[in-house]
């Protein structure tokens, strides 16, 4: 909310300066967002009155004026604005003057000058040229009674502070000038000037049938009918300064009064065309079907959740909101009808928003508009009504007030030890009270409670906590004490056999992976394509409608940020997340940290996709492939050794896809996205997947020290021929499973080999030692003892056993 400093001084005036007057209200939740001057710096401007104006004997464009600054002799000025006549008063720089900067930056001084041969003595000023509009049409023509010679600053009131105010929702009863004035009294304890309703006397009997068929949308509802405005009259000057500093332009003086007091008192209200409503007025709320066009030219639609001020014939107005342009006034009115109502807030809520435009109406009235004083602001508007627009003939009737279904105040108590404790500081029931009645609330006491009644204007006072945060406000956050922490602090260390979780996104970043961060929110479609889930937990209200499940694996989004990578023509992606997914189990309890019936576990997710390396000129280039990616999670796992076996996952290559296990427990899945979800969503190539569970990769050993073997160890070389289908992981097993007592130090596997597919009709040879649909595995085996050197006998010896152990456990056989 922008405003005035001088218009809230009318209201209450500290003895603070600006900025104190911003602190103070910056420190009592009213935060002051910015300051900024009226006018920009100058000098030596003053009202003059043009009292001759001749065509310049060279220049077609100028004029020669004489103008009278209140010093005696008139000023001879050149001017070449087009309004520039005889009568009118407007700003005048003297020679000597320091107009605002330019574009430059630098200020223009005036100086005695020749225009064309012809001296001038002066400059006549627009408002752009002083900085006060963007308006170059003419001359700022000034009203009529401005004092010659006057200082424009003084005249204009330009030495003043627009304060900008951020404020929140809870607030409603600062969004005007007044309202902003009886926080600062209470906050400062200077005197308050009450707002004068003078009570206009009825002429006319007359009044406008209204019905009110939903209390549930209007609980009250004031209006009277003014007949023989001249709606042709200017607004004053003083009125249209104080708009244009609250950011609103003038329109018509009908519209500017009702947006004033709409700024001084915090009450919206409407004007209509008397003689354009037909029959009565209904307020009820809208009808399929119905539709009405707003004052600033839009159609809409209404329906049953939107309520609407109707006549006999058609919707008129948008209830709280906007009225319509039917009964909009013009130049042309004659007779008016001004209404003031209370909106409940829930009423008028998102109404706007909903059509795709805010007003300031809608605004304060989804927030709550004080109903007890529609009576009283009628009158300040029928106040000025008559005093702008009147006429001989001018005449109002009575104010014809429904009350139909009013808030009713509910009394809330506050415990002084209560507040005590949660504002931190020792307080007194007296300071308790005290803060409380400063802000016009009345209080009834009782040992150590106090009893609030909240004012009709006080839509935010209904629990406890918000008096406590009334009570902080009037003793001011600034004063609160800087208390430590009284609870013992013990530091939490993690054990030492985890890591953190920052520790595993070094660990991807190393290898080549860059983090993602998705929302937990996804389509259902990846739920039940991506992770088999036909029963997602379904959101109440998403924010939007293909984000309307919780998702229970990561790789729907992976592949997402993958699909958007690839349609900015990337060529090689590595990314990983760490996200929480989102599990149906009854066994879940409620507590501070779980949901009961949902399980949230933490996984960490990676995507390879192109090249296996960066371009470089090492080697010939060539796709990612599963084994690459199986060494990336080996890799994230060391030191401890995962195994892999074959499996299954609704994401992933019937073939291609294994079981991460570690120390004997499934944590997760790795391989290839399958050839459906490929083709589904458009990708070149198929990447490789992995998602496992985030304690398990948080596991570690602790290192554990031993001195260096001082024994040489031997190595020995072990092909066989085993049948296709046995794996890798089968022949590793039955090596480790043989050679015991500590000499097995390590076995790697260093070839394989495969003999070439037969062409039709070609035999293989007779002395093929590998057949088809076998493969020969040479796997090196280390062995050494730690305390002795071992003997040929012991060497051979666990070879032997190996090869038994193959046999037995495989069908391998030696080759030779």
């Amino acid at each position: 909310m922008q405003f005035p400093e001088s218009w809230l001084r009318e209201f209450c005036n500290p003895p603070l300066t600006t900025n104190e007057l911003a602190e103070t209200l910056t420190m009592a939740g009213l935060e002051v967002e910015a300051l900024s001057p009226v006018a920009p710096p100058f000098s030596k401007i003053v009202v003059g009155e043009i009292k001759e104006a001749v065509q310049h004997p060279d220049a077609d464009r100028l004029r020669v004026c004489q103008v009278d600054v209140g010093q005696g002799a008139l000023l001879n000025i050149v001017c070449g604005a087009p309004n520039a006549r005889v009568g009118i008063k407007v700003p005048c720089a003297l020679v000597g003057a320091e107009l605002p900067p330019g574009d430059d930056g630098k200020p223009f001084l005036i100086k005695v000058g020749k225009l064309r041969g012809v001296e001038s003595q002066g400059m006549l000023c627009s408002a752009r040229e002083l900085k006060l509009s963007d308006d170059h049409g003419g001359l700022l023509e000034l009203s009529p009674d401005a004092p010659v010679g006057k200082d424009i600053r003084a005249h204009l009131d330009l030495d003043d502070t627009l304060f900008t105010l951020k404020l929140t929702p809870n607030l409603a009863h600062c969004l005007s000038v007044f309202g902003i004035a009886r926080e600062l009294s209470a906050l400062t304890g200077a005197p308050l000037v009450q707002p004068h309703y003078p009570v206009v006397q009825a002429a006319l009997p007359d009044k406008l049938a209204v019905r009110v068929s939903a209390p549930d949308l209007c609980g009250r509802f004031s209006g009277r009918i003014v007949r023989h405005v001249n709606t042709r009259a200017a607004t004053p000057q003083w009125m249209l300064d104080r708009l244009a500093r609250c950011g609103q332009r003038g329109v018509s003086p009908l519209v500017d009064i009702s947006n004033y007091v709409m700024f001084e008192l915090g009450r919206p209200s409407h004007i209509f065309d008397l003689e354009k409503i037909h029959g009565g007025l209904e307020v009820r709320w809208g009808k399929p079907g119905e539709s009405l066009k707003l004052l600033n030219g839009n159609t809409i639609a209404v329906d049953d959740k939107v309520g609407v001020i109707a006549d006999d014939q058609a919707v008129e107005s948008l209830a709280g909101i906007m009225g319509g342009d039917a009964t909009a006034v013009s130049d042309d009115t004659r007779h008016i009808y001004v209404e003031a109502a209370f909106w409940w807030p829930k009423a008028v809520a998102g109404r706007s928003r909903r059509f795709n435009f805010s007003t300031d109406a809608g605004h304060r009235f989804e927030r709550g508009v004080d109903p007890s004083l529609t009576v009283e602001h009628i009158e300040r508007i029928t106040q000025l009504i008559i005093a702008i627009c009147g006429t001989a003939q001018t005449a109002c009737g009575p104010i014809d007030d429904h009350a139909i279904n009013l808030p009713l105040p509910r009394p809330v108590t506050l415990r002084v030890a209560r507040a005590a404790k949660v504002i931190g500081m020792p307080l007194t029931q007296a300071q308790c009270a005290d803060a409380l009645q400063r802000l016009g609330l009345e209080v009834a006491h009782s040992e150590g409670v106090l009893t609030v009644m909240p004012p009709a204007y006080r839509f935010d006072i209904n629990i406890e906590e918000d008096l406590i945060e009334e009570v902080a406000r009037m003793v001011g956050y600034n004063n609160l004490p800087t208390t430590p922490p009284l609870a013992p602090i013990t530091p939490k260390l993690p054990l030492e056999a985890t890591r953190s979780a920052f520790a595993v996104r070094h660990a991807l970043s190393g290898l080549g992976y860059q983090e993602t961060i998705n929302f937990s929110f996804v389509e259902e479609s990846w739920e039940r394509d991506l992770a088999g889930n036909t029963a997602p937990i379904r959101l109440l209200n998403p924010i939007a409608s293909q984000m309307n499940v919780m998702r229970s694996s990561l790789l729907g989004s992976l592949l997402q940020v993958l699909k958007f990578n690839l349609d900015r023509k990337a060529q090689r992606v590595r990314v990983f997340e760490l996200g929480r997914v989102f599990l149906r189990d009854a066994s879940v309890r409620d507590t501070d940290t779980t949901v009961e019936g949902f399980h949230q576990p933490m996984r960490v997710a990676g995507l390879a996709y192109g090249p296996a390396d960066a371009l470089q000129w090492g080697r010939t280039e060539q796709g990612v492939d599963f084994f690459d990616v199986k060494g990336d999670v080996e890799a994230l796992l060391a030191p401890l050794l995962a195994a892999f076996e074959p499996a299954s996952h609704p994401s992933m290559h019937p073939g291609r896809c294994a079981r991460v296990i570690l120390n004997g427990r499934a944590i997760g899945f790795i391989g290839e996205l399958h050839p459906q979800w490929r083709q589904a969503w458009d990708l070149p190539q198929a990447p490789l997947l992995f998602e496992l569970e985030l304690d398990a990769v948080l596991t570690r050993s602790v290192p554990s020290f031993r001195p260096v073997v001082k024994q040489q160890a031997v190595e020995r070389d072990l092909a066989v021929v085993v049948a296709e289908r046995v794996t890798h992981a089968e022949v590793m097993a039955a090596v480790h499973e043989a050679v015991t007592g500590g000499l097995l130090r390590s076995a790697v596997l260093f070839d394989v080999y495969r003999p070439k597919p037969l062409r039709e009709g070609e035999t293989a040879p007779a002395a093929a030692q590998v057949h088809q649909g076998e493969k020969s595995l040479a796997v090196r085996m280390t062995l050494g003892h730690d305390e002795t050197t071992l003997t040929e006998a012991q060497i051979e010896s666990a070879v032997q056993l190996v090869l038994e152990r193959l046999k037995d456990r495989t069908g391998a056989r030696l080759r030779v």
